[in-house]
């Protein structure tokens, strides 16, 4: 995954994995992060940039006083001898338009999070970078002293340069740069046509679609909450978090977009990691992991300069590995429950997972009247979270769906046991006065999760105790633009400044199912104005400004307009195409 800006300087790259060192990062500090740039040679431009329809292929397209020119940016993707090509690539190609534009190009990687520099050799037509765990190689048919003396040339045909990590390119560049091309474009076109995607705001609908995709970690199955990390949920507020993880509290909601856009193998993969991690676990579940699984993603700073203006501290890790959030039992047997309900699943694996429904639901029993740190990961409060017992709730109904499946009464006595518990801690959170549910037993503070009681349907939507307690929630935590605080109460760093935008999608998708369609529609669309150019979506929005904040893309916040988007559609009764 590489972020590209409008200047097409690649801002933000790691390689090989998702959470390892970037080579490229100038979002966090630009002197230290490398770059990788195609510029015109004159200062004054301008620059727009578009994804080629249906993919995730960049275009970038400069104009000034000389000509213009275009940037098509592309990792290779495509299905070849019966499995996807997807190499640690990076293809560049630029091309001119119209005129004589002259064009500088520099490429410089760095290693350990820029405390590395790599040493630059030239060979015929590549430069090696050496130094970095493997070999860099940047193959082209630009002269090479251009890209090393970062001098500008005249642009008379089209230029490419094709990065590599580990292995070299032993193929004929210009047509393996354009074969891919093509290749990859019908890759995603196709994908995209394969989706179940209704006709209701689809070109979005589409965009959130590819962007979930590309934050899958293919080889494990895993799916990380963003590409980056400290970028801060509002301007200096050291907020800043590594979210290159895999978090479990994702799995129910990430599970049910793939679901709702028709694809299977991308759900399929992702329970297959959930398996993986969950079943050599003997007592806690981690809240995250790492993309390969591992445990241990030790939190540090790192000396770098941090996004715009001196956003410190950067770090890398993130402690809430460490942290008690005990919504994910809860969440791993939602995640389950496809298994036995979706027939698209073979019967191989699911007797191999009673061990784990039982331990699971063993830890929902241990941990019903534990305080915990709630899905906002709240670093030094502790409490009896209703969104955690909602969780409780939803993992013992889908166990007890289980239990049916395998005619296991242990595990149908239990589920129901837990079922019944559950309820009355939610029920504990219930305020009479206001009509509304709470945080926490106890507390009297606003929870923006607590519209999941709707859209899991523990309330039903047709009730006025539902429509009251969204009345409740929207009144206390929703902004005149449509968004969403998570909750308006002092926490560890002081009093939030900005909204969470997957908070505006769960109110969207609760306004639909309690029946106010309209309101839904006309809350979905105000959202829309908080995109980028791109249509992407960032975690946090400024509440005064409507700026973008937080780590970006956040795939929770697509994964909360495809299934807000998928509501609306359903009530609707809007078509879907194939």
């Amino acid at each position: 995954m590489a972020h590209i800006d409008k200047t097409a300087n690649i801002v933000w790259m790691c390689w090989p994995q998702f959470d390892s060192s970037f080579i490229f990062g100038g979002l966090l500090d630009k002197d230290k992060g490398g770059r990788f740039s195609i510029l015109p040679h004159e200062e004054n431009f301008v620059s727009s940039q578009k994804y080629i329809e249906n993919t995730n292929v960049l275009v970038t397209d400069f104009e000034c006083s000389e000509g213009r020119f275009r940037v098509t940016d592309f990792a290779p993707r495509f299905y070849q001898y019966e499995r996807n090509f997807k190499p640690l690539m990076l293809v560049r190609k630029i091309e001119p338009l119209s005129g004589s534009p002259r064009v500088k190009v520099s490429c410089k990687p760095v290693g350990e999070y820029g405390e590395l520099v790599p040493e630059a050799y030239q060979g015929s037509s590549h430069i090696r970078f050496i130094g970095l765990s493997q070999q860099i190689r940047l193959t082209t048919n630009i002269a090479l002293n251009f890209i090393a003396d970062e001098s500008s040339f005249v642009l008379n045909e089209a230029k490419y340069l094709i990065l590599t990590y580990g292995i070299p390119l032993e193929a004929p560049l210009e047509e393996t740069a354009e074969d891919f091309l093509w290749k990859t474009v019908k890759y995603w076109q196709n994908w995209v046509k394969s989706t179940s995607i209704g006709i209701f705001y689809q070109e979005q609908i589409i965009r959130s679609a590819l962007c979930l995709k590309i934050h899958q970690f293919e080889d494990t199955g895993a799916i990380i909450a963003a590409g980056t990390t400290s970028l801060p949920e509002y301007p200096g507020t050291t907020r800043n978090w590594d979210y290159r993880y895999c978090w479990l509290r994702d799995t129910y909601y990430i599970l049910n977009a793939f679901h709702n856009v028709g694809h299977f193998e991308e759900l399929e993969r992702y329970f297959h990691y959930i398996e993986n991690i969950t079943i050599n676990e003997t007592d806690r579940y981690q809240p995250l992991y790492s993309i390969t699984g591992r445990k241990a993603l030790i939190e540090r700073e790192l000396p770098l300069h941090g996004y715009g203006e001196n956003n410190k501290p950067v770090r890398v890790g993130n402690d809430a590995y460490t942290h008690i959030q005990n919504d994910v039992y809860g969440q791993v047997l939602v995640a389950l429950l496809p298994l036995y309900v979706d027939t698209r699943f073979s019967e191989g694996g699911r007797y191999y997972s009673q061990r784990l429904i039982n331990h699971t639901l063993r830890k929902i029993e241990d941990t019903m009247y534990e305080p915990d740190a709630g899905l906002w990961e709240f670093r030094h409060i502790a409490q009896q979270h209703c969104y955690t017992f909602l969780f409780h709730w939803a993992g013992a109904c889908s166990a007890l769906k289980i239990g049916k499946y395998f005619k296991n009464e242990e595990i149908i006595r239990k589920a129901t046991i837990l079922k019944e518990l559950a309820i009355k801690q939610i029920e504990a959170c219930y305020d009479p006065e206001r009509e509304v549910y709470t945080q926490a037993v106890g507390g009297k503070n606003l929870d923006a999760s607590c519209l999941q009681l709707i859209t899991m349907r523990y309330l039903d939507p047709n009730s006025d105790r539902a429509r009251k307690h969204l009345i409740a929630l929207e009144e206390g935590l929703k902004t005149d633009e449509g968004l969403f605080f998570r909750y308006k109460h002092e926490d560890d760093f002081g009093m939030p400044e900005s909204t969470f935008l997957i908070c505006a999608y769960w109110y969207v998708e609760a306004l639909a199912m309690v029946g106010r369609t309209e309101d839904a529609i006309r809350e979905f669309e105000k959202l829309l104005r908080f995109q980028n150019h791109l249509g992407l979506l960032s975690e946090d929005v400024e509440a005064s400004t409507g700026s973008q904040w937080g780590n970006f893309p956040q795939a929770y916040s697509h994964v909360g307009q495809l299934n807000a988007a998928f509501k609306i559609a359903k009530k609707l009764d809007l078509p879907t195409f194939l």
